[in-house]
């Protein structure tokens, strides 16, 4: 009895984590049955305490060093030795779903780029890999939970993975800029004729409108390729991962409603929106 209250209040303890973030994950994730939720939780918990340390207040050591304890913990977690909350979590799912540690290691490797003072991109290959590390590998992770594997989880990984990290890229431009952040490459400023460096040079410059135009169409193409993979996949599988796409894509949608002159103006999905999206999901692919 004692270890059952034990792990229903671990599990508690993940899903408040997961809850207080706000994100659209909480509610994709509610239509989960309980012992893949609960792994959901869990891998969104770790992307949660990363993230939270890329972009706290700490300077760069700090967060670099913060960000290797959580490396030796993921390493812990595979030696079968979890030492926190939410490795714990992560225990039964690693078993269960084959986990690869290799992506854990991706996500970390993502916030070390996030955790630099000021951050550039120098070409389009190494935006491509931020989205890999950031997203993709997320969505490796969340397909193996999910039950969708091979080549087909792989793909749909890598086309959703990095059209919702491009839409975040896109709705975060002005927000980044204020922290020195900018995640638009290098070699597509330059093509638009942006040279300049610094944040204003970049986020002031006329070109940086079909700059963003550019990277909508690329998100929008991944969404379409997302789109393709789901029509041959058991959509109650991948419900979760429908909601997310459909939420974003509809934010993206909005973005280029508002325009790219407007970097400034926040855009976001309502929550009545986003139920809305899961109800129909659920009911169209029930």
């Amino acid at each position: 009895m004692l270890q059952q209250e034990t792990q229903l209040g671990k599990i508690s303890d993940i899903t408040s984590i997961v809850r207080k973030s706000g994100s659209s994950f909480y509610w994709a994730m509610r239509v989960l049955p309980p012992q893949k939720r609960n792994a959901m939780f869990a891998i969104y918990a770790f992307c949660r305490e990363v993230d939270d340390i890329a972009d706290g207040e700490d300077d760069p050591d700090t967060k670099r060093a913060k960000l290797k304890l959580w490396r030796n913990e993921i390493s812990n977690l595979y030696n079968g030795n979890p030492g926190n909350i939410i490795t714990n979590a992560l225990t039964g799912p690693v078993a269960a779903y084959g986990l690869a540690r290799a992506d854990f290691e991706a996500v970390i490797d993502g916030m070390e780029m996030d955790a630099a003072d000021a951050l550039r991109l120098q070409d389009m290959a190494e935006l491509v890999l931020y989205c890999d590390r950031v997203a993709c590998a997320v969505g490796r992770l969340s397909n193996a939970v999910f039950g969708l594997s091979g080549d087909q989880g792989d793909d749909l990984a890598k086309s959703l993975g990095e059209a919702l990290q491009l839409t975040n890229i896109l709705r975060d431009i002005y927000e980044d800029a204020e922290r020195d952040h900018v995640y638009l490459p290098a070699d597509l400023l330059v093509h638009h004729g942006i040279s300049g460096s610094s944040v204003s040079d970049i986020i002031e410059h006329p070109g940086i409108v079909e700059v963003c135009i550019e990277l909508a169409r690329r998100a929008e193409e991944n969404y379409q390729k997302a789109s393709s993979i789901i029509d041959h996949c058991d959509k109650k599988l991948i419900q979760p991962a429908i909601i997310m796409m459909k939420s974003y894509h509809l934010l993206l949608n909005l973005l280029e409603r508002r325009g790219w002159e407007h970097l400034d103006v926040p855009v976001k999905v309502s929550k009545i929106w986003k139920l809305i999206l899961a109800a129909r999901i659920l009911i169209f692919s029930s």
